[in-house]
């Protein structure tokens, strides 16, 4: 892949997965949207087209493809709807990476054929009430007894976690203090249904009103020795490549829905009459959706480029966290036009830019703020930590 073009198998999953977004998801989403439902009829049917398994080697199930191409799906999803594109995003990223890229042989034995094939969906429990951004400040502890690790805290805001094939959820937990009195962070594996292990309500969310993201509480959980996944004492480590990664398909998914946000705007100024001619006729307008699409066009070219870095083996620490900020803020500045170019209709739940306004806000949040990501940035330029 060079930086700018698609090979002819990504054109086709791109063109395939635009086409499903288009006919299975867009007709239904929305009910589903306003009832605040998982929709699991669509997540089936991505399973079947095999896209939880995009990036993985078909030994674990996979279907041998690589991580730009779970990105194209994402920004295709994301162009008709954000729930079903971030229950992928974290399905994959989140669920089943950490075990791919850290587990022992025996856990992606156990664990990565359902994930991948999206028989079953993998959450990654990091964030706490207490702490978002500084994960390093990490409350929820595990200590070893008896052969088993006992956990006891709160994870806050974990997306895939309370679903009926939810399977699992990677926790990160503090194991140990180091020589220098640091917290030594574990990443440890809870299989669904452990005593001890408690999925709290689903939160009631401003967007992303189809997905599913709940509070989790341990409270002396254990779950065997076993279930350490990578290294001890390397779980922050090891998830901070996780998002590095995550990063660029959150820029992906944001893209989605900037370019969503112009299509739904061009077909609706060919539509819309004011004062005598379709509101496309008027400058003001035209003006408005060329700067969206050129938000749209300059996110996709970063993250093309961060994901081009990471497949050729590159660094790609400062290009994700790029991409990831000039992506979400695309989206949302995109939102807030599509939204003013359909004015009241725009406030209204039936019209998709109803839901993309909803949904665009926690792009800016999730996966790192804004503010990480300029802070990211900066330190990749050598500027003081």
């Amino acid at each position: 892949m060079s930086r700018h073009e698609l090979s002819t198998e990504h054109a086709d999953l791109r063109a395939a997965v635009e086409e499903f977004a288009r006919s299975e998801v867009a007709p239904v989403i929305g009910d589903f949207y306003q009832r605040e439902s998982f929709p699991y009829q669509i997540i089936a049917k991505m399973g079947e087209m095999g896209l939880f398994g995009l990036p993985f080697p078909e030994e674990h199930g996979g279907m041998g493809g690589d991580y730009f191409a779970l990105c194209l799906a994402l920004e295709e999803l994301a162009r008709v709807d954000s729930s079903v594109a971030i229950t992928l995003e974290a399905g994959v990223s989140l669920g089943a990476m950490p075990l791919f890229r850290f587990g022992t042989e025996e856990q992606k034995k156990t664990y990565l054929p359902a994930l991948t094939s999206g028989r079953a969906l993998g959450a990654f429990g990091l964030t706490e009430p207490g702490g978002g951004s500084d994960a390093g400040a990490t409350r929820t502890t595990a200590r070893l007894e008896d052969g088993e690790w006992v956990i006891n805290g709160t994870k806050s805001f974990i997306t895939n976690s309370g679903t009926d094939i939810t399977t699992l959820v990677t926790v990160t937990a503090v194991t140990g203090r180091r020589d220098d009195g640091r917290p030594e962070i574990s990443s440890i594996l809870v299989p669904a249904g452990t005593p001890g292990f408690t999925v709290g309500q689903k939160y009631s969310k401003v967007g992303w009103n189809a997905s599913d993201t709940n509070e989790l509480v341990f409270e002396e959980c254990r779950v065997p020795e076993a279930n350490l996944v990578g290294e001890r004492g390397r779980g922050y480590a090891q998830f901070l490549r996780i998002l590095d990664e995550g990063r660029i398909a959150i820029a992906a998914l944001s893209v989605g829905l900037a370019q969503g946000c112009v299509d739904e705007s061009v077909r609706y100024s060919h539509e819309r009459e004011a004062f005598g001619h379709h509101i496309g006729h008027y400058q003001a307008i035209q003006f408005k959706i060329a700067e969206m699409e050129a938000r749209a066009h300059t996110a996709r070219l970063a993250y093309y480029d961060a994901a081009s870095r990471m497949l050729a083996g590159e660094a790609f620490k400062k290009e994700a966290a790029i991409a990831k900020l000039v992506a979400s803020n695309a989206a949302m500045d995109n939102a807030r036009e599509a939204t003013q170019i359909f004015g009241g209709y725009g406030f209204m739940n039936d019209y998709p830019v109803g839901r993309f306004y909803r949904d665009a806000k926690i792009l800016e949040v999730g996966e790192g703020t804004s503010e990480v990501q300029k802070m990211l940035i900066a330190r990749e330029l050598g500027l003081p930590a």
